[in-house]
């Protein structure tokens, strides 16, 4: 499976960013799909995940609310909508795949991964 990221940049606080992640190599509606970010300094975290079929999704409590997760399977795309961005949102963002990842928020569960879109966000 290869995993293409897109869509970061420079964003002042308070605006939004959508990232994609298209992917290839497999049938996209067997793979479960998550966004993860890493910080400068810090270890990689899980940010959001979406279930095979798109009907479950599962956020970090610190993006409920500011960033929806979604996927389109005849794309073969997800996507990670990002609103109210704030500083501390700064970081490279990673989406990554499995079939069934078990723990949607172990990273270490995924076994395909994108190779990151940097998103920085201006105080």
């Amino acid at each position: 499976v290869q995993l293409q990221a897109s869509g970061g940049g420079l964003v002042p606080a308070g605006r939004s960013l959508r990232l994609s992640c298209a992917a290839s190599g497999r049938t996209f509606s067997s793979l479960y799909m998550g966004w993860f970010r890493q910080a400068p300094g810090k270890e990689r975290e899980f940010v959001a995940a979406i279930s095979w079929s798109g009907t479950r999704t599962y956020y970090a409590d610190s993006v409920k609310g500011r960033f929806t997760i979604s996927r389109d399977n005849a794309k073969n795309t997800v996507y990670l909508q990002m609103n109210s961005l704030k500083p501390e949102d700064t970081a490279v963002y990673y989406c990554a795949a499995d079939p069934f990842p078990k723990n949607y928020q172990s990273d270490y569960r995924y076994e395909y991964w994108g190779q990151g879109t940097l998103v920085t966000v201006s105080s």
